[in-house]
């Protein structure tokens, strides 16, 4: 994680998270098994083992759905980022939550050691989490949804386009858990 020359320390950050988000989402998308393991391949992140998508399609959309929020990252106006499982029916089942909260003010400066310290601490965790070990049936499809605190203006940014915005109201609703897919 060398610092790029010409990047104000908020940039470095955002960009920071982007590559972290891209490597953290596809790391949850292995570990819930809806693909088969040798569509990933182990990689070197942080010093941490990870996975990394061997599929191109795959690899292309997390990455470009992540690397699209760094513009928003950089301004402050993406408050969460989640991955959204979802059965055969479209109902959500599970859901993966990141909150971003980037210091936006000019003097402050995040130490990249310290940061890279607790990403790094994340991603050595996550293949160890009881709730991402459970592995959901293949059938399932997901989603990376971004919140935002507001809509960035599309009139005045290209980047706005690639984002759709949706009625947040079907995302409050919390996601079925196991228990209740069984019993239905």
């Amino acid at each position: 994680m060398e610092r790029r020359e010409n990047q104000s320390p908020q940039n470095e950050t955002a960009r920071i998270l982007v590559e972290f988000l891209e490597v953290a989402i596809t790391s949850i998308v292995f570990l819930k098994g809806i693909y088969p393991s040798g569509a990933f391949e182990r990689r070197r992140y942080m010093n941490a083992v990870v996975q990394r998508a061997r599929h191109p399609q795959l690899r292309d959309y997390i990455h470009s759905a992540v690397s699209g929020l760094l513009p928003f990252i950089q301004k402050g106006l993406v408050e969460r980022v989640a991955v959204i499982f979802f059965n055969v029916d479209n109902i959500p089942i599970e859901r993966f939550i990141f909150k971003l909260a980037v210091n936006q003010s000019y003097d402050s400066k995040v130490e990249e050691a310290a940061l890279e310290f607790s990403l790094r601490s994340f991603l050595i965790k996550l293949p160890v989490s009881e709730t991402l070990t459970k592995a959901l049936p293949r059938d399932c499809r997901w989603e990376i949804t971004a919140y935002f605190h507001s809509l960035p203006d599309a009139s005045r940014s290209k980047d706005a386009e690639v984002w759709i915005p949706t009625d947040t109201k079907q995302w409050q609703t919390p996601p079925m858990g196991h228990d209740e897919r069984e019993n239905q």
